[in-house]
């Protein structure tokens, strides 16, 4: 039977579907991250994108299809984290622009609403690179674009736009060589390949168990209990052990491949190994499940043997507890001129606040801060125009499209790394306009080099660097430089290829997985050989990297 128009109630069902898929495969796409670095969160950004412009559809009334692609884009608007949530976002705003005011969408008017998408987001990335998300997205716009040229079937072309971003996606490794180096494909362009097969699938009207939601109201009031209590009773963010709240519901009735059976005592010893505020229940039918973990991606894999995953949740704690800590700058005295930093640390956060910067969006690698996110700093700092200072290159995209839809003038230093934003910091006048100030604090922080120590989270090599797993890596300004298993030699060493003729500060910022007496020991290291170079140290509290390093 051919399908020739698309109603609001398949698109309902595409868009739940996507989002199911997305957020159930979120891990995945993670790791394909190329730098193997604890910081892949392209999976994540995407599915958190995707589930705010979801919601946007579930709350809109409406039975028309132009009216739910409105809202869709809208909500991903809002909710884009990262760079590979907001081009996602563009895609879909997009797409909506191309079905406006339409009731239903034959084929012809599906195809030109995906080729629609890939144009706007083509605009809004100033230096589009092939092999990425870009890639996937206008292969499959174009395979969708031929088909309707063949048929009036609505769902024939929706399986050529997945088709075609299948065949993209295995050309991302011969169009980026650093792909085909670390032996992956574009995480981006994964991500958007589940978002389309969920697409295809709830077009199909293929259901899945997260539609099945037993009476779990007491649990649910437990959950939020233990949560809360958990959170709050960190004294720092960077106490916080297991990071990432996590809830699953598994479906025990549903077959999987090679299902075991339930027993519900050897659940919970299992869970319990791998996070704590551990709490499971079950009905014999469903498993309910919440627990505070750094690998989200463990629960999931061992829940799915035995049955199907349904409702699946994550919140990132650590962001959680500093949006508490940050809740007292909601009674700041509004400014004329705002300077938003984005940040992750309390050393970090008091070194901004000190340079002048009068509110922190709370994220960085890891957890990137949505559009909402920081068009709700620059409403709650009641300034009449604002400078951005992203800190992440990963932020930038998100922060140009706050400053789009502001009130105010908001201007965006493309900072990409914490060392870079506290030197712009130096030239903010604020009596100046924000383009002069953009304009002055860009030219500042190219005069910074940035370092950064991480560890491994696989062996590979980068760039002729051979890397193993568990060793520490010197990264500098984004290139790996350094690999080696003892901290203080890689950053040390690091350092050293920092260094220039012209260098004369080095400031050192230690996190939350290092400390003040490592920190020495590297200057002490580095002052045997350079007697003329001036040192800081700093508690920075940062997660993820062991130290982030500035040379001026």
């Amino acid at each position: 039977m051919v399908l020739k128009e698309l109603d609001s109630t398949q698109f309902r069902d595409m868009v739940r579907v996507a989002t199911h898929r997305m957020g159930k495969n979120a891990e995945f796409v993670n790791s394909l991250n190329v730098f193997p670095v604890p910081d892949g969160d392209t999976g994540t950004n995407m599915n958190l994108t995707i589930e705010s412009g979801a919601k946007a559809v579930a709350q809109d009334p409406s039975t028309s299809v132009g009216d739910l692609t409105n809202a869709l884009a809208k909500g991903m608007l809002m909710g884009a984290r990262g760079n590979s949530g907001v081009i996602t976002s563009q895609l879909f705003r997009g797409f909506y622009k191309a079905t406006q005011g339409m009731k239903t969408l034959t084929a012809q008017e599906l195809a030109n609403a995906f080729s629609n998408g890939v144009a706007t987001a083509y605009k809004a990335v100033m230096k589009p690179v092939e092999g990425t998300i870009l890639t996937v997205a206008r292969v499959a716009a174009t395979e969708g674009a031929n088909k309707s040229n063949d048929t009036d079937d609505v769902e024939e072309v929706m399986k050529a736009v997945v088709e075609g971003a299948k065949k993209a996606l295995k050309t991302t490794p011969d169009l980026l060589p650093v792909l085909k180096q670390v032996g992956v494909v574009d995480s981006g362009g994964q991500g958007l390949l589940f978002i389309y097969e969920g697409f295809l699938e709830g077009l199909l009207g293929e259901d899945f168990a997260d539609q099945y939601q037993p009476d779990s109201g007491e649990m649910d009031e437990m959950i939020n209990a233990m949560h809360h209590q958990s959170v709050q009773s960190q004294l720092a963010t960077q106490d916080i052990a297991n990071g990432y709240c996590t809830e699953i519901m598994v479906d025990l009735a549903a077959d999987v491949p090679d299902k075991k059976k339930f027993d519900l005592e050897e659940f919970r010893k299992h869970l319990s190994e791998i996070g704590d505020s551990l709490l499971a229940v079950s009905d014999g039918e469903v498993a309910k499940v919440h627990v505070h973990t750094e690998h989200p991606g463990e629960v999931f894999r061992y829940g799915s043997q035995f049955g199907q995953l349904g409702k699946i949740k994550i919140d990132n704690m650590r962001i959680q507890h500093e949006t508490i800590v940050n809740d007292d700058e909601d009674k700041q005295e509004a400014v004329d001129f705002a300077v938003i930093a984005v940040c992750s640390g309390n050393g970090i956060r008091k070194l901004f606040e000190s340079e002048g910067v009068n509110r922190i969006i709370s994220g960085g690698q890891t957890m990137n801060p949505s559009t909402a996110d920081i068009v709700d700093a620059i409403k709650k700092s009641g300034a009449k125009k604002a400078i951005i200072l992203p800190n992440n290159s990963n932020i930038i995209m998100a922060a140009k499209q706050a400053a789009e839809v502001s009130d105010i003038p908001v201007g965006i230093v493309p900072t990409k790394t914490i060392s870079q934003g506290l030197t712009a910091m130096l030239s903010f006048d604020p009596d100046a306009s924000v383009d002069d100030n953009v304009e002055a604090m860009t030219e500042d922080f190219d005069t910074v080099v940035s370092g950064e120590v991480t560890q491994a989270n696989r062996d590979t090599t980068i760039d002729d660097v051979e890397i193993h797993k568990d060793d520490y890596l010197g990264i500098v300004d984004g290139n790996i430089k350094v690999d080696n298993s003892d901290l203080i030699k890689t950053t040390t060493e690091m350092i050293e290829k920092m260094l220039d003729e012209d260098s004369e500060i080095i400031t050192i910022m230690f996190g939350r997985d290092s400390n003040k007496s490592q920190a020495e020991e590297v200057v002490k290291a580095l002052e045997e050989n350079h007697d003329d170079l001036e040192f800081e140290i700093h508690d920075g509290g940062q997660p993820v990297y062991n130290f982030l390093v500035s040379v001026e």
